[in-house]
């Protein structure tokens, strides 16, 4: 076996297209400032995964078994991280003007999976249950590379699409606030499962 590429690609898509902080702050960009907008976030945001993939595949995975404290460390900042997103998240209202604040960029967008638990629990499981004990370190990684961008290409955007739906039918109304109180409670449950639930 080398890659299990259709199995990785289903694990993938589960994990890509499912509730994140990725997801949550993709819907809540949508949301506030539409899709033509939050493009640029977008593209940063998928590009982000690729400077994960590429260290993990060529040793990254031996250096934490080596230094775990610092990793171990690096969670918990990156989590800190992603509950303050949450925060901001959930205190974002709809009903103001567009005009008044500018959609997060693509830099923005760059740093959001390197400091998302979830993205690193996705790639070191990608690596260690569909990649066989033969296979090199560039194809691994670039199989595990291609399949996660093919998959986010395709369903990050729907979460920006969704979020400018919710907008629509919500800006300006009593659900507003519940509804952005619940997208950052979803971010912050989807961090608290990776670090506790599964151990990683």
């Amino acid at each position: 076996m080398s890659v299990a590429v259709a199995s990785f690609a289903i694990f993938a898509a589960s994990q890509i297209g499912t509730p994140g902080p990725a997801n949550m702050a993709l819907m809540a960009t949508g949301a506030r400032f539409g899709l033509r907008a939050a493009l640029p976030f977008v593209a940063g945001v998928v590009l982000g995964k690729q400077l994960i993939i590429w260290p993990m595949g060529f040793g990254l995975m031996e250096l934490s078994e080596a230094a775990p404290g610092v990793f171990v460390a690096l969670k918990y900042i990156s989590a800190a991280y992603i509950i303050w997103l949450s925060w901001k998240i959930a205190h974002m209202r709809l009903g103001q003007r567009r005009e008044t604040g500018k959609a997060p960029g693509f830099a923005a967008g760059l740093i959001v999976h390197p400091l998302n638990p979830k993205a690193w629990a996705m790639i070191i499981g990608g690596f260690t249950s569909f990649v066989g004990p033969d296979t090199s370190s560039l194809h691994a990684t670039a199989t595990i590379a291609a399949v996660l961008l093919v998959c986010q290409l395709l369903l990050h955007p729907l979460w920006i699409i969704a979020g400018t739906a919710i907008a629509r039918s919500v800006a300006g109304t009593v659900w507003e606030t519940y509804l952005m109180w619940t997208l950052g409670a979803l971010t912050v449950a989807s961090v608290l499962f990776v670090l506790f639930g599964r151990g990683t």
